[in-house]
């Protein structure tokens, strides 16, 4: 894989109604970005809310892509997507229609004003690293600290993989 070409994974996630609407538009919308090519995406999670715990539980998908874009342009298209789909951020790890973090860009480090990669709270997160962890197996870069991360994991946040998304409530 070229250097130009490493996979870079986010994690997604809504758990403002309607959720399941908010993902499948979100990854749309990330499919429709032209420097964008979605490689892989992990089975769909319920999770409880982690950080304030008060409010409604996720669903939460990780996806594997490749981009042209560097960090920054990649971040500011997330924005864009987000606020697509009307994320406000009012309450610190609260509420959401839409998330999109940047968990992973193969080995690199990122340490910016305005990224940390890998993400900062990652490795204290089930809903991240357990559906990153899906789709990161044959990624060399990614797929071994994906695994220390997670053979490390404190996270006592409950998880529940999602057989058929159809038959999601929401």
């Amino acid at each position: 894989m070229p250097s130009n070409q490493e996979r870079v994974y986010l994690s997604v996630g809504s758990n403002i109604h309607p959720r399941v609407q908010n993902i499948q538009r979100a990854l749309r919308l990330l499919r429709a970005v032209a420097a964008i090519t979605v490689v892989a995406t992990s089975h769909w999670y319920e999770t409880e809310p982690w950080g304030n715990r008060d409010q409604a539980n996720f669903y939460n998908v990780s996806v594997a892509l490749t981009t042209t874009l560097t960090p920054d342009e990649l971040l500011a298209e997330l924005h864009v997507i987000e606020q697509a789909l009307h994320r406000r951020r009012l309450i610190h790890w609260g509420p959401r229609t839409i998330d999109l973090d940047i968990i992973f860009w193969g080995a690199r480090q990122i340490h910016t004003p305005l990224l940390t990669v890998p993400h900062a709270q990652a490795a204290h997160r089930n809903f991240v690293l357990l559906p990153t962890q899906e789709i990161a197996a044959d990624d060399p870069l990614v797929g071994p600290q994906v695994d220390r991360l997670v053979a490390k994991n404190q996270d006592q946040s409950w998880i529940k993989k999602v057989r058929n998304v159809s038959e999601l409530d929401d």
